[in-house]
């Protein structure tokens, strides 16, 4: 046996059937077997396995035992005389192992060999060639000096900035995501280190190596993809404690005891450092809009004020107390309305805005007329004030998005696409972007052949300035005429401004990634669920909010109605704390919800409803969620609480 090939996958079905075709790929022609581990993955990824790839071995865990352990599972069954590490979310070109095989078996010194690595967008990867974490490198790393001198000898030795990434050297440290192993020397050594559950693991293994008197090397013969950012999530807090606390175990463990508590200094140090600018980024990631939006409407108030006073009601004084009072609350009912109306939702879209704004003008409308005489504040100004500020956030929006600021990026679905692939494979993918509801303004298809139809744009070799003529932002390439090697070098060449997909004939999803830091895009006729998106679950959380404060405020008069009193005030402060939901169901078939008070059937005198009636209404109000029928629900029932 030539070849071992370890997956181990958690929570990326789609993207693992994808990776495991690549891989079959690859495989033809030598004596190679496949293993995925799964960690008791929660999408069906095991079935999918099973289903679909009968000849691959699959070792499917009851509990989510981590990397490394689940890495090793595989290497005591495997019979290869190399082993190939694999993330799922991975990419490999049908020569990838055979070239592997060759190096290998050309250098014997070698103990391990990493790919170079692209992102889904064609952008290399940094991380495909590493040093080893000393004190300094650590440091440097983690505040941030190797990302702003990245082809320093000095602050870059993490990510070896200075080698070239098209040129094979030894280097200290290979990625987990690709890493190329002879069995003899992991015998020798030993696999991953199980005192990582995740990250840090990769490092260890290539110290290890490196002692045994074997070389790592960066392989730049072949190049995979990784679309990074879908198994894990690498922005938050908790990564950059998971991370570097994996520093210090591989510090504890094999630096002297000199230089050991030096480099746990530092690193405990530059941890703290780190999360607090993580959660800082994060924190002005999310209050950054509105903060934007309230000075803008600030502004409008105050212009439309100063043109009332000026040109219209020039006998009118308003006190600075009453003007503060009633800008506060107008912004402050326009920015929530927004809000709740998914205006600084992903990706932006400006009636979800212009909504918002209708809407929190109603509301200040509102709030005008409930007020006394001489409370009142001018109508004219508030209803100027709110248009003007609206004009005033859309253009900023046409602003930032001119300045590529992410967060206002616009829906990308509706991006001109060319596909790559015959006029059989375009109709699949038309198929399947219609069934998983999804709009694309496809311009046309280009031949995976040097020859075309009629109907099609062009040929393979002409895809960069074919998708420059027609002004393409996405390009879905078909696999199956097309080969994977093709599509990986097809994206390279045509630049990461571009975004791409890729669809094997036969599944049923497209995927892709725009970013190494986020996760991928997926296209799937797999039933999405109303109350799984963003909007759903926000509009769910603030109706709980705002039911239970109001039954927290009127519990004099509501206490004495309700069914359950013991458990009245304790189950509206879960609530409120977000706990528990006013509504919800226990089928465990769709999307999981908090525990809920209230179920989500009609009481129907004299009916008692049917178990598969139950099922199909739990169905409904999952897929088709709306925050009025939760309304709806604890109207009808809130005595029952």
């Amino acid at each position: 046996m030539q070849l071992s090939v370890i997956i181990v996958n958690y929570n990326v079905k789609y993207f693992l059937e994808h990776c495991l075709l690549s891989v079959v790929k690859a495989c033809e022609g030598l004596e190679a077997e496949i293993f995925v581990v799964d960690n008791m993955s929660g999408d069906g990824s095991a079935d999918m396995v099973s289903a679909k790839f009968p000849n691959v071995i699959l070792i499917a865990n009851k509990d989510n035992i981590g990397f490394a352990k689940a890495n090793n599972q595989a290497v005591d069954k495997a019979k290869g005389k190399y082993i190939l590490y694999l993330n799922p979310d991975t990419i490999v070109p049908e020569d990838c192992f055979t070239k592997c095989l060759a190096y290998m078996e050309a250098h014997e010194d070698t103990g391990a060999l990493g790919c170079r690595l692209i992102d889904g967008k064609g952008q290399f990867l940094p991380e495909s060639k590493r040093g080893f974490p000393s004190a300094t490198v650590a440091f440097f790393k983690i505040v941030g000096l190797s990302s702003l001198f990245k082809r320093s000898r000095l602050f870059n030795r993490y990510h070896l900035g200075y080698l070239p990434e098209h040129e094979t050297n030894e280097v200290d440290v290979l990625v987990g995501c690709f890493m190329f192993c002879r069995k003899s020397v992991i015998d020798k050594v030993g696999s991953f280190d199980t005192d990582y559950f995740m990250y840090g693991e990769d490092i260890d293994l290539s110290y290890k190596i490196n002692q045994a008197g074997f070389k790592n090397v960066y392989f730049s013969d072949t190049t995979a993809i990784h679309y990074k950012g879908e198994s894990t999530k690498k922005g938050s807090v908790n990564y950059v404690k998971m991370f570097y606390q994996a520093m210090i175990i591989f510090a504890q463990k094999h630096f002297h005891s000199s230089r050991k508590g030096f480099f746990v200094l530092l690193i405990r140090l530059a941890i703290y450092m780190r999360a607090v600018m993580a959660f800082v980024t994060r924190l002005f990631s999310i209050v950054k809009l509105p903060l934007i939006d309230a000075a803008l409407l600030l502004v409008s108030m105050v212009t439309m004020k100063t043109l009332w006073i000026r040109n219209i009601k020039t006998d009118t004084h308003y006190s600075s107390s009453l003007l503060a009072g009633f800008f506060i609350a107008y912004i402050l009912i326009w920015i929530t309305s927004i809000y709740v109306n998914g205006g600084y939702d992903k990706p932006y879209k400006a009636s979800r805005v212009m909504r918002g704004m209708l809407i929190g003008g109603m509301v200040s409308l509102a709030m005008y007329g409930l007020l006394s005489e001489e409370m009142r504040f001018s109508r004219g100004i508030t209803v100027l004030g709110a248009l003007f500020g609206t004009l005033l956030i859309l253009l900023s929006r046409k602003i930032l998005q001119y300045l590529k600021v992410s967060s206002v990026e616009s829906d990308n679905t509706q991006n001109q696409v060319i596909i790559v692939g015959t006029t059989e494979e375009e109709f699949e993918i038309r198929t399947l972007l219609n069934n998983a509801f999804i709009e694309k303004n496809i311009i046309g298809t280009v031949s995976p052949f040097e020859q075309k139809s009629a109907s099609q744009l062009g040929v393979f070799s002409q895809l960069k300035p074919l998708s420059a003529l027609y002004k393409a932002t996405e390009i879905i390439f078909a696999q199956h005429h097309l080969g994977f090697k093709q599509i990986i070098d097809g994206l390279q060449a045509c630049g990461h401004t571009l975004d791409y997909k890729i669809h094997s004939m036969g599944t049923d999803s497209i995927i892709g990634s725009n970013s190494k830091n986020t996760a991928g895009d997926l296209y799937t006729i797999e039933l999405v669920y109303a109350i799984t998106s963003s909007i759903s679950k926000r509009n769910k959380r603030v109706v709980d909010i705002l039911c239970s404060f109001f039954l927290i405020v009127f519990s004099p008069f509501c206490f004495w109605f309700v069914k359950n009193k013991a458990s009245y005030f304790l189950n509206t402060f879960l609530i409120l704390e977000g706990d528990k939901t006013f509504v919800g169901y226990d089928d465990p078939q769709f999307p999981a919800l908090k525990p809920h008070l209230l179920d989500v059937y009609p009481v129907i005198e004299g009916f008692d409803i049917p178990a598969d009636n139950k099922e199909h209404l739990d169905w409904l109000y999952a897929k088709n969620y709306n925050a009025w029928e939760d309304l709806k629900i604890i109207w009808a029932k809130w005595k029952t609480i």
